[in-house]
């Protein structure tokens, strides 16, 4: 049977993966990711139109210049249209000469529409090339050396990782990143043996060592019990997992149709960027009562992750990284294991970006698409105050997961999209991978006298306290584009004039917002449900359309408004904000987030308070993890999830999947079912 079993699987997956490649052939879909071919086009034309300093140009972020969002509505309502509604485009940033340059490339004329030099505060995506260099620069810098042989380390031992350095206050600053280095002799845990004290700050531009600290010497915390490798455990092994299969004999219930996707009553479209990594869009549900597919979702993504770390100390107060904006997290992605980071019955689609050079980088399954059960239940009823029947109906669930996993640095995050037969958007979020440790001289907490900021985790070795902050962009089109953001307060009444025996009730009294300062909402502040509404459409009933969004992790920031951090950080200030679509705010905390001051985020978009009611809006999401380290996350940390749903709210006449029927169940040989 195993065997069996296996050889299904192996068919599967082979039959899954080709049946992905031959759909490359398609037409571009104007959201389609730039292709290899593309990537190349825009490298030769951006190198052509500056011929005599081809060669310092550096590519920090090449991505898909959209069309407006009317114009592509407008192609889109015409089924039959074969002309794209604008020009293949691709927007450019270079760095050339130390300054910052905006560039639109036409790809249908081959030529740059427009070079700006951009000259406001902050800087670009570090790319992955300079970051290397950088890296690679102490291992031959004399005061380095000295330092590690002071130690006792073996040069050969030791690698080296780049930290962007924030903004404290500094009128002007360089293009830096901060070095610090990890000893890896006995371990490929490198994050959990720093090497304290040692700070080194690179000149990004001119690619040299400008500052070198050696302010203190602490152990170096032990390799012992930091490996996690399998290869390397030693017995006793455990707890023992029985595997499990998921087998699809008749090959996956979706079909792909270059980057767009149909599964069930769903159709939505994928894509692939630098900075973002996956993104949704153009997510509609068939609608079985009114025979058409209804706009949910125009596009959807994570747009930041604030990452800042609690420790003030010299050494450690600038670790409060924007990891899109700085880092980014298609640069991060990372091929998914099959059968591992995706069960055996996915499809994979790969991703690419453009490289420090302008030349395609590709990432090999950088997300996968696969069908789901694990045994949950979509809707179930037991009956039995009926005299003499016991009615019992129950449908399975089934969805459609699309996932992403971007290592930045030490943390791994594993993004989900989940799509539900039910109409309901599910967006997952794990979080793994390791700690951010510090080296002590501690290796008993009774030793402890003063506050270290975290958790003794080993012997030397705190894990530092810290947050994690990701700000969606969901812009929602409910059934149409129009929309309005309602909240419905649940507010306690008291029962007057002795109508009945109860004191008190709740009721829902709902405020539309009319403009941005209406729409933020602390939702630790008092009890609310959050609807997206199209005040153009009712039910039959007559209830407004709408989707509604279920929060998951609630942690608000615990820094000061005045902090730096903060201040870069200030859309993290609400869980929700409302804005009126434009195209331009994409990302949270501004398109140049290395070393920003906080000047171009959503909430000093949101200061000029627009109009919101019944219009194209834009709703921004924060979720947030307080992470205080414990001793279960060392040497490496069990996945931390949360996420929220999107969920229909009077969007349907009555339950969608009320005529759903159960999927076949499939009879293997030597199984049995008892009933």
């Amino acid at each position: 049977m195993a065997s069996l079993l296996q050889q299904l699987g192996l068919y599967l997956f082979f039959f899954v993966s080709l049946s992905l490649v031959s759909s490359d052939s398609h037409h571009h879909h104007p959201l389609d990711s730039l292709t290899p071919s593309e990537f190349q086009q825009v490298q030769a034309i951006v190198k052509g139109s500056n011929p005599d300093s081809s060669h310092n140009i550096t590519f920090q972020y090449v991505g898909l210049d959209e069309p407006e969002k009317p114009t592509l509505l407008s192609w889109l309502s015409n089924p039959n249209s074969t002309t794209p509604p604008q020009p293949r485009r691709a927007f450019v940033i270079t760095r050339l000469h130390g300054q910052t340059h905006e560039i639109i490339v036409d790809l249908s004329s081959q030529s740059v529409i427009s070079d700006k030099v951009y000259t406001g505060q902050g800087y670009p995506l570090l790319t992955i090339e300079e970051q290397v260099a950088a890296s690679e620069l102490p291992l031959t810098y004399p005061p380095f050396l000295a330092s590690i042989k002071r130690r006792k380390l073996k040069l050969s031992d030791v690698v080296c990782s780049t930290f962007s350095v924030g903004w404290f206050g500094e009128e002007k600053s360089r293009r830096i990143l901060k070095i610090l280095c990890f000893y890896t002799d006995g371990t490929v845990n490198l994050y959990m043996r720093p090497i304290e004290g040692v700070s080194i700050v690179v000149d990004l531009d001119e690619m040299k060592i400008i500052e070198y600290h050696d302010r203190s010497t602490v152990p170096v915390p032990e390799a012992e019990g930091t490996e996690y490798r399998l290869s390397k455990q030693k017995p006793p092994f455990g707890p023992h997992l029985h595997g499990v299969s998921a087998m699809q004999p008749n090959g996956p219930g979706f079909k792909i149709s270059g980057h767009n996707i149909r599964w069930a009553n769903w159709d939505f479209h994928v894509s692939f960027d630098a900075r973002a990594g996956l993104i949704i869009s153009l997510a509609s549900i068939y609608d079985l009562e009114k025979h058409k597919f209804r706009r949910v979702l125009y596009k959807g993504y994570l747009s930041e992750l604030f990452v800042p770390y609690m420790d003030p100390t010299e050494d450690w107060y600038y670790k409060t990284f924007f990891d899109l904006g700085e880092f980014g997290f298609g640069f991060c992605t990372v091929p998914l294991q099959p059968s591992a980071d995706c069960p055996s019955n996915a499809v994979f689609m790969d991703g690419y970006y453009a490289g420090q050079d302008g030349k395609p980088v590709k990432v090999s399954n950088a997300f996968c698409i696969f069908e789901q059960e694990a045994g949950r239940i979509m809707w179930r009823h037991t009956e039995l105050a009926i005299p003499g029947e016991n009615i019992r109906e129950v449908r399975p669930e089934i969805s459609l997961v699309v996932r992403m996993v971007a290592t930045v640095g030490n943390y791994d995050y594993v993004l989900d999209w989940e799509f539900k037969p039910s109409g309901s958007i599910k967006v997952g979020v794990g979080l793994t991978g390791i700690l951010e440790v510090k080296g002590v001289s501690y290796t008993h907490t009774s030793q402890i006298k003063e506050d270290v900021y975290g958790t003794l985790l080993a012997h030397n070795t705190i894990g530092v306290n810290h947050d994690h902050f990701l700000t969606y962009h969901l812009d929602l089109d409910v059934d149409g584009y129009a929309n309005s953001f309602v909240k419905a307060n649940l507010e306690t009444k008291r029962v007057k004039d002795n109508i009945s025996p109860r004191k008190s009730y709740w009721t829902v009294v709902s405020e539309t917002a009319k403009t941005e300062s209406d729409a933020k909402v602390q939702l630790r502040s008092k009890p609310v449900e959050l609807i997206v509404v199209n005040p153009n459409k009712k039910t039959k009933l007559g209830n407004y359309v709408g989707y509604r969004l279920i929060p998951g992790s609630l942690s608000s920031p615990l820094l000061s408004d005045d902090d730096y951090p903060q201040i870069r950080g200030a859309f993290t200030k609400y869980d929700v904000w409302v804005t009126p679509y434009n195209k331009s705010e994409k990302w949270a905390g501004g398109l140049y987030m290395d070393q920003s001051r906080g000047d171009d985020t959503l909430a000093i978009w949101s200061q000029r308070n627009r109009e919101i009611e019944n219009k194209d809006i834009v709703l921004w999401y924060t979720m947030g993890f307080h992470h205080v380290p414990c001793q279960e996350d060392f040497p490496v940390m069990p996945i931390l999830s949360g996420g929220f749903e999107l969920r229909p709210t009077n969007f349907f006449d009555r339950n969608p999947v009320l005529k759903t029927k159960p999927p076949r169940q499939e009879q293997w040989s030597n199984c049995t079912t008892k009933s």
